[in-house]
């Protein structure tokens, strides 16, 4: 097949949309019995360093932007999660989170913090928290907005800085400074709402908040 010349995520991006239009359109699920996909070679994933995150900060001009930039960083929200923030998701008080429910089955929300350092790029860009409408956007932009600042600095460092990087960069920080993976998992959102619920101690607000104040992380010293 004159395919398998293609790179290895090519030829598997071609046999996936074949099994669809064999399978779903032409209701031919045998033609496809005989796929095979090809191995992907591993890629390590480049993880910026805490000092290229500082520089993407002091490339920033806009309060707007700093602030959403040290929500990504600190909390270990998705980029759908972060544009759908409303204020009333978010305890000022207590830095806490509680992100709208991703409609996928295979997504899903707890609860997460952000630091000190994100509080205060947000009191930057808000001004005071008191008496904000509760239904607005936290962040009323479009994905543009925060993409468009990310590869004008890539092009000016070749640094690449993007929400999902800054959410690994968020699990691997909080993993070195000690907080064990299914704490780690339960900010990011990846743990299945049936363990939340069994063991729902171990998962509380109080307890993760415990988690995440004794990590103390820092993305600006």
């Amino acid at each position: 097949m004159k395919f398998r010349d293609c790179s290895p995520y090519t030829y598997a991006n071609i046999l996936k949309a074949l099994r669809v239009f064999y399978r779903d359109y032409l209701g031919k699920p045998e033609i496809i019995e005989g796929f095979k996909f090809p191995n992907r070679p591993f890629k390590p994933k480049k993880i910026p360093s805490k000092n290229e995150l500082q520089e993407f900060y002091k490339f920033l001009k806009e309060p707007l932007a700093k602030a959403i930039f040290l929500i990504y960083a600190t909390t270990g929200l998705r980029r759908k999660e972060v544009l759908s923030l409303k204020i009333g998701d978010v305890d000022f008080e207590k830095r806490m989170i509680i992100p709208e429910k991703d409609s996928s089955r295979t997504k899903m929300s707890w609860i997460t913090f952000y630091n000190d350092e994100a509080e205060e790029a947000l009191r930057e860009y808000l001004g005071s928290f008191d008496a904000l409408e509760k239904n607005r956007n936290l962040f009323p932009i479009s994905e543009a907005y925060f993409k468009k600042r990310c590869k004008a600095f890539e092009r000016k460092t070749g640094i690449r800085i993007t929400p999902q990087i800054l959410r690994e960069w968020f699990a691997c920080e909080m993993g070195r400074l000690g907080v064990p993976d299914r704490y780690v998992d339960a900010f990011c959102g990846r743990v299945p709402g049936s363990v939340l619920a069994r063991h729902y101690t171990d998962f509380s607000p109080e307890k993760l908040k415990e988690i995440y104040d004794k990590a103390n992380l820092k993305v600006l010293s």
